[in-house]
């Protein structure tokens, strides 16, 4: 046998090798996460949700200044990558996606980004929502309460400034079968300290 036999017997049994070394999930899932709506509660709202993001870093209760969480309502849908014939666009459960953490991050337009002194710093958070065939509809804090009594949103509690910040929502999840899914939305946020009903 000569030595290019020999040469080419190598290399078709690395190949061999190689084909068998692959993972159950290669590529990428089937479907992905859409966000349909961001809605927002005022602190001392949290049942009503509207469509722009305003939050007060003090509210006066009974006399008392104090802080609360802002909260935000996300609405998800199912979308599929290849979705076939009209008639067929069901997806299988082992499409669903289930989210289980986020992350909160914020910004300036004018580029003032520094954590703790332009902007209130940057989060992670949980819940658990399954989209499939069912369209959820989860509530989350997007803003610490903690937040506004930290730099830079602790002295709009007596200068009266209004400041907007863009808060960037990522949500993280996986498919049924393993496969990663994310998806983000951007929201701008009013802060300041707004007047409170007698």
């Amino acid at each position: 046998m000569t030595l290019q036999h020999f040469i080419r017997l190598g290399v078709f049994a690395l190949a061999v090798a190689s084909a068998s070394c692959g993972t159950v999930r290669e590529g990428s899932g089937t479907s992905f996460l859409i966000i349909d709506a961001m809605e927002f509660s005022e602190a001392t709202d949290p049942e009503s949700f509207v469509g722009n993001a305003a939050s007060d870093v003090e509210t006066v209760i009974d006399n008392v200044p104090t802080t609360f969480n802002d909260l935000a309502r996300v609405t998800f849908r199912l979308g599929l990558k290849d979705p076939g014939p009209a008639d067929a666009t069901t997806p299988t459960q082992n499409q669903w996606i289930t989210i289980n953490r986020y992350h909160v991050r914020y910004f300036r337009a004018d580029g003032r980004n520094v954590q703790g002194v332009d902007v209130p710093y940057e989060f992670d958070g949980a819940f658990t929502a399954t989209v499939g065939t069912a369209n959820p509809r989860p509530v989350f804090t997007y803003v610490r309460h903690a937040a506004k009594n930290e730099a830079p949103l602790a002295a709009l509690k007596r200068n009266g400034i209004i400041m907007t910040i863009i808060a960037e929502i990522t949500f993280y999840g996986q498919d049924q079968t393993g496969h990663e899914v994310s998806a983000s939305s951007r929201v701008s946020v009013e802060f300041g300290n707004f007047g409170d009903e007698n």
